[in-house]
């Protein structure tokens, strides 16, 4: 019920900063679990309603809009430091690929996990069962059906890595972050 009336609210404020702090109180009063100094966009949408509960962000976490999480029975933990684009969507719940008579197509369900200093490109959509490993990249557009390793690059659809990242580099100095090939 919290959901009904503090989620419009939240969703309705600008993308300016003094918006932020209020942005996180409404969104925690609707049953999100957002650490501090993370910085959500904007709107997002939650669905079924009542289920923002099954919502974790981490701490420093940027979640840019529209975000989508579909959260019926499992929860999307996201970690610290993470990065997520614009129009990403996380599902939990998908529907099985047969028809079995009686029964419909069923439902398949997972936890997602984004972990800590991981990226997630504009349009992506990570589906149930999927951990996100640490500093792990995932392109724009990307169908994530699969765990992605930490440090690793994946693209495509579905997701396959295209690319390992030095942990090393991750901590190197902002000057020698420059590489783009």
């Amino acid at each position: 019920m919290r959901e009904l009336i503090f989620f419009p609210i939240a969703n309705t404020l600008p993308r300016l900063r003094f918006a932020q702090k209020l942005r996180h109180v409404l969104l925690r009063a609707a049953g999100m679990r957002i650490a501090g100094r993370c910085n959500i966009m904007g709107p997002m949408t939650v669905r079924p309603v009542g289920c923002a509960g099954n919502i974790r962000i981490g701490a420093g976490t940027t979640v840019n809009t529209p975000a989508r999480f579909g959260v019926p029975v499992e929860e999307v933990w996201i970690g610290d430091n993470v990065l997520i684009g614009s129009g990403v969507s996380f599902e939990t719940v998908r529907h099985g690929l047969y028809w079995i008579p009686g029964k419909g197509r069923g439902d398949v369900h997972g936890r997602i996990c984004v972990e800590d200093e991981a990226w997630i490109g504009a349009g992506a959509i990570i589906l149930g069962g999927v951990t996100v490993g640490r500093g792990a990249t995932v392109g724009a557009g990307a169908v994530v059906t699969r765990d992605v390793p930490p440090y690793t690059v994946v693209v495509g659809v579905p997701a396959k890595v295209i690319r390992e990242l030095d942990p090393a580099g991750a901590r190197a100095a902002p000057e020698t972050m420059a590489e783009t090939g």
